[in-house]
């Protein structure tokens, strides 16, 4: 049995992934701050878990999960950084570092973490090197690799840094993975969304749709969804956003919440059960449910990365060769 550590949460993609997978586990414990989050996690697994954070915690799993916050790495938000000393929302990374390092002698085979891209970039890369080195000093060797949502069958554009290390030596081989055709995003989307609050009407918004601009202008526009959508963010009221359909008429709509969880690979079921526990109010967007979405981890990856880490049916054999090893980026 394996046993599984959530750290940051948030609706427990990587708890979905395994059952999914039909890997035999224990979620020896799920860590997250976000209230909203818990109990969408609670009602999914029908745990009780409560609001709490990762500081100081110390538990003994096999493998651990953490996706600390991205919003001072991500290239849309303020770009604060994550330093130790800074204590910005994605420096609780460390927090993870500082978690295995108390477990002593035991510690996880394997620790997973996921982020943003833009932590890759040049003002950022030094927090990056920072972590691999802490992870190698704990005894760990990592590798990464920049991944899709679209290439593990979910038609959206959703590119996130996965970095697995694993204990005592032997590097992970991304080349292992079983990659999916991208399913067409029609297969995701409701029918007939006709309900007032998904259509978008606000000028500051139907000014940023190309076919309602009539000059050169100097800001983002929205896109317009065809075969996939761009990444699913905690609001899509805004731009960017994960794209707009355009319907007939003229008119265009957002995604749904439902159509968004879809998209970050739940199932209906899923959604219908956090639905209870935040239910929509008429004529209103969710804003909980869109948040929830937004800020999980997209389940059909962590599946795939999962399936060769975990599975004893797959043919996997963990130590690859030297392109396989992760080199500090300048």
């Amino acid at each position: 049995m394996i046993k599984i550590l959530e750290l940051f949460g948030g609706i427990g993609a990587p708890r979905k992934a395994l059952i999914n997978l039909g890997i035999n586990h224990k979620a020896i414990d799920y860590v997250e701050i976000d209230e909203k989050a818990v109990r969408a996690y609670n009602a999914l697994y029908d745990h009780r878990y409560k609001p709490e954070s990762v500081v100081g915690y110390n538990l003994k799993p096999d493998i651990l999960v953490h996706g600390s916050p991205c919003q001072d790495f991500s290239r849309a938000g303020k770009r604060l950084g994550g330093n130790d000393e800074d204590k910005t929302r994605s420096s609780l990374m460390w927090e993870t570092l500082r978690i295995i390092e108390n477990m002593g002698v035991w510690r996880p085979k394997y620790v997973v973490w996921e982020n943003v891209k833009g932590v890759l970039d040049r003002d950022m890369i030094h927090s990056f090197n920072k972590y691999i080195q802490g992870m190698e000093r704990l005894g760990y060797s990592s590798s990464y690799k920049v991944l899709s949502a679209m290439d593990f069958g979910i038609p959206q554009k959703r590119e996130r840094v996965f970095t697995v290390s694993i204990l005592n030596g032997g590097f992970f081989d991304f080349s292992q993975l079983k990659k999916k055709p991208t399913r067409h995003i029609q297969e995701f989307l409701e029918p007939n969304v006709t309900d007032e609050q998904y259509m978008i009407t606000v000028p500051s918004m139907l000014n940023r749709i190309p076919e309602f601009v009539t000059c050169d202008v100097n800001y983002r526009l929205l896109d317009i969804i065809d075969s996939h959508c761009w990444t699913i963010s905690t609001r899509q009221d805004r731009c960017p956003n994960a794209g707009i359909i355009k319907m007939k008429k003229g008119k265009y709509r957002y995604l749904t919440e439902r159509e968004c969880w879809r998209l970050m690979g739940f199932s209906d079921k899923d959604f219908n059960e956090v639905l209870k526990e935040y239910p929509s109010k008429p004529g209103k967007r969710n804003a909980t449910l869109y948040k929830l979405a937004g800020n999980s981890i997209v389940v059909n990856v962590l599946e795939a990365i999962f399936d060769v880490l975990l599975n004893k049916n797959s043919k996997q054999d963990l130590i690859c060769n030297s392109n396989g090893q992760l080199e500090m980026i300048c």
